[in-house]
C-alpha cells in the first residue's frame, strides 16, 4: 500500500524530511480562512482564489497555480488502496484547508483516508501544532493515526460546504457532532462565527487586536505575538494579524 501525506504547508514537509517516514508529499499552500472561497464550480473556484492571493500576497496568478493549484490536482489521481495522512492542526486555518481536501477526496472510492494529530503534552501548547515537534515526536504522531469512518469523511464534506457558502448556523449545528478525526470542533467553528457578529460590533480577532493596542503596546511585534497567545485557535500568521492590525490602527 503506498502512502502520501498531505500537509499543511512547506514548514512541516521540511519537519517530515528529517523524519524516516516516506516523503511522497502533497503540500496544501492555501489559507482558506481568508479571502472569497464561495463559487459555481472548481474552476471558478480557482480563479477567485488565484485573484485574491495574486492581490493579498504580491503572488501571480502564474505562479498560485504552478504551485498552489498543482499540488491540489494530485488529490484527483491518487491510486486506489492507497493510504493518505492528513497533517493538519486543530486551528480554524488548518481546519478549513483540511474540510476542502477532505471535500476532493470524499468522492473518490478505496481510499483509507487517516488523521495525524500533533502531540501536545502541555495544554498551553494546544494551538501551536506541528511546529514545536521533533522528528521523534512527528513519528509518534504518525504511528497514532486515526482512520476516517465513513461518517466523518462525510462530516468534513459538510463542513467545508457551510463554511463556503457562508452558512454559520449549518456550520454550528455541525460542530456539535462527536468525531475522533475532529478535535475541538466546536470552539473552532464558533471561534469562526464569532469573526461575524451582529448590530455591527466588531468580530472577535479584530476585538482583541484593538483591545491590545489600547491596553498593552502599539508595536506590531508585540500585538502579534500577545494575539497568538490569547486567540491561538485561529491560527492566524503574521500576514493575517498584520491585515487587521493595520485596519485597527486606522480607525484608532
Amino acid at each position: 500500500m503506498t502512502t502520501y501525506h498531505i500537509v499543511n504547508g512547506d514548514c512541516l514537509a521540511d519537519q517530515l524530511r528529517q523524519t524516516k517516514i516516506n516523503q511522497d508529499f502533497i503540500i496544501c499552500r492555501e489559507c482558506l480562512i481568508e479571502g472569497n472561497v464561495s463559487a459555481e464550480n472548481i474552476s471558478a473556484f480557482w480563479a477567485i482564489r488565484a485573484k485574491f492571493i495574486a492581490q493579498s500576497y504580491q503572488v501571480s496568478t502564474e505562479e498560485y497555480f504552478s504551485k498552489t493549484k498543482s499540488e491540489f490536482e494530485k488529490l484527483y489521481s491518487l491510486p486506489e488502496n492507497s493510504e493518505i495522512c492528513l497533517w493538519f492542526e486543530n486551528d480554524l486555518f488548518c481546519q478549513t484547508n483540511m474540510w476542502f481536501v477532505i471535500s476532493i477526496l470524499a468522492d473518490q472510492a478505496r481510499l483509507k483516508i487517516f488523521r495525524i494529530f500533533p502531540i501536545i503534552e502541555n495544554k498551553a501548547d494546544t494551538w501551536k501544532g506541528f511546529g514545536i515537534s521533533n522528528p521523534e515526536k512527528l513519528e509518534q504522531a504518525y504511528y497514532s493515526k486515526i482512520e476516517f469512518t465513513h461518517d466523518d469523511i462525510e462530516l468534513g464534506k459538510n463542513l467545508w460546504k457551510a463554511y463556503q457558502n457562508g452558512d454559520l448556523d449549518k456550520l454550528s449545528e455541525l460542530s456539535k457532532f462527536q468525531s475522533d478525526c475532529f478535535e475541538y470542533l466546536e470552539e473552532v467553528c464558533q471561534a469562526h462565527i464569532d469573526r461575524f457578529p451582529l448590530d455591527g460590533f466588531l468580530g472577535r480577532p479584530d476585538r482583541v487586536i484593538k483591545e491590545i493596542i489600547e491596553n498593552k503596546s502599539k508595536t506590531f511585534k508585540i500585538v502579534f505575538s500577545e494575539f497568538a497567545d490569547r486567540e491561538g485557535i485561529y491560527g492566524f500568521g503574521d500576514l493575517q494579524v498584520k491585515a487587521i492590525y493595520e485596519r485597527q490602527m486606522q480607525s484608532h
